[in-house]
């Protein structure tokens, strides 16, 4: 999603927020909080207070008018009960035949609850200097944590990572095969974005950067000689990441054919542009999100993004076998994150040890 309809839509949000849902809006901001997550949030808050209508605990439909009462007086089991709506819910667009979310968005559930139910009993501060409310809670429920090893973790996404040769196979194929496979009607687009969407895979296959921190990127971000692209990290860090030289080549070839093939007003600085109503903007989410898709699909398996992700980290795990170094590139700032890399990894060297 491209930066102005992220904010559109947090915008859309708050307007229907009571009044201390946008103070912790606020508050995220002065923290810095990037506004995927500020939009994430906003989202979890308006389901639950759907769900606090339609369970029958809150009379009127209109979230703005939820009092604080109402959060302060939650029982235990009222929010128990909103957990099991959700994991046994059906899921949308799946024809009755999956139902409920994952564990790990569940989480993510409480988690977003949590930070809203402790800024209003601990950070906020009435007339008196005294938080809104005391009571939380949210303190009493805790998140699940997985019942996977990484190991389990690690068979269960390795065939969807492009590894070894693949990674430059995936690219090869998309600029010399892709076009056989694919009907006439649909060949002229494809050759029009062809250079656009292998630059976005091979940046993504080349520093492991994540979808939002690749589509949000400007032009002026990235840094050829240097091989460097500077991201907004989540928590709105400011990062400096490393290019893999095989990207190069995909990425001087679209900014070569950028303004040719898109010609963006002289103030579109979006790195990555596509057309809306024959306006060059920023390329969002979704849009990456279905090309990583339909190419990968035609390769080998349908794989998102994040998987790109995934990919580099364990091929350079695979060449370094330094933990910190996958961390470092990643973002991430606890080491026992990148842990999965090194499952995957593992499993390679259990074959070495069946040969000898």
């Amino acid at each position: 999603m491209n930066k102005e309809l992220l904010l559109k839509h947090i915008s859309d949000e708050q307007g229907k927020m009571p009044f201390y849902v946008n103070e912790y809006v606020r508050s995220m901001q002065v923290q810095r909080r990037s506004q995927n997550t500020i939009y994430e949030y906003l989202k979890e808050f308006h389901r639950f207070f759907d769900w606090l209508y339609e369970s029958g605990l809150i009379p009127d439909p209109e979230i703005k008018s939820i009092p604080m009462t109402v959060l302060e007086h939650l029982k235990k089991q009222d929010v128990e009960s909103y957990i099991l709506y959700l994991r046994e819910r059906p899921k949308a667009n799946s024809n009755g035949q999956q139902f409920g979310l994952s564990q790990t968005t569940i989480n993510r559930t409480i988690s977003a609850l949590s930070s809203l139910f402790n800024f209003l009993t601990r950070e906020t501060e009435n007339e008196d200097g005294e938080p809104y409310f005391y009571r939380n809670v949210m303190d009493k429920i805790k998140t699940v944590k997985s019942k996977e090893t990484l190991n389990a973790r690690a068979s269960a996404i390795k065939n969807k990572l492009f590894l070894g040769d693949e990674s430059l196979g995936f690219l090869e194929f998309i600029d010399h095969e892709y076009s056989d496979q694919i009907s006439n009607g649909a060949r002229p687009y494809f050759e029009k974005n062809k250079i656009r969407d292998l630059a976005i895979i091979a940046l993504i296959l080349a520093t492991g950067i994540r979808l939002s921190e690749c589509t949000n990127a400007d032009v002026k971000h990235i840094n050829l000689k240097t091989l460097t692209i500077e991201v907004i990290r989540k928590g709105g860090k400011r990062d400096v990441v490393a290019i893999a030289p095989f990207a190069q080549v995909y990425i001087e070839q679209y900014l070569e054919a950028r303004q040719m093939i898109y010609q963006p007003d002289v103030k579109e600085q979006a790195l990555f542009l596509a057309k809306y109503k024959g306006i060059a903007k920023r390329i969002d989410n979704r849009s990456v999100e279905n090309l990583v898709g339909k190419y990968s699909k035609a390769f080998k398996i349908e794989v998102s993004p994040h998987k790109l992700r995934h990919t580099l980290a364990t091929r350079l795990y695979a060449e370094t076998k330094n933990q910190a170094l996958i961390a470092n590139q990643l973002g991430h700032t606890d080491l026992n994150t990148s842990a999965l890399y090194i499952s995957i990894v593992d499993d390679e060297n259990k074959k070495g040890l069946d040969r000898l």
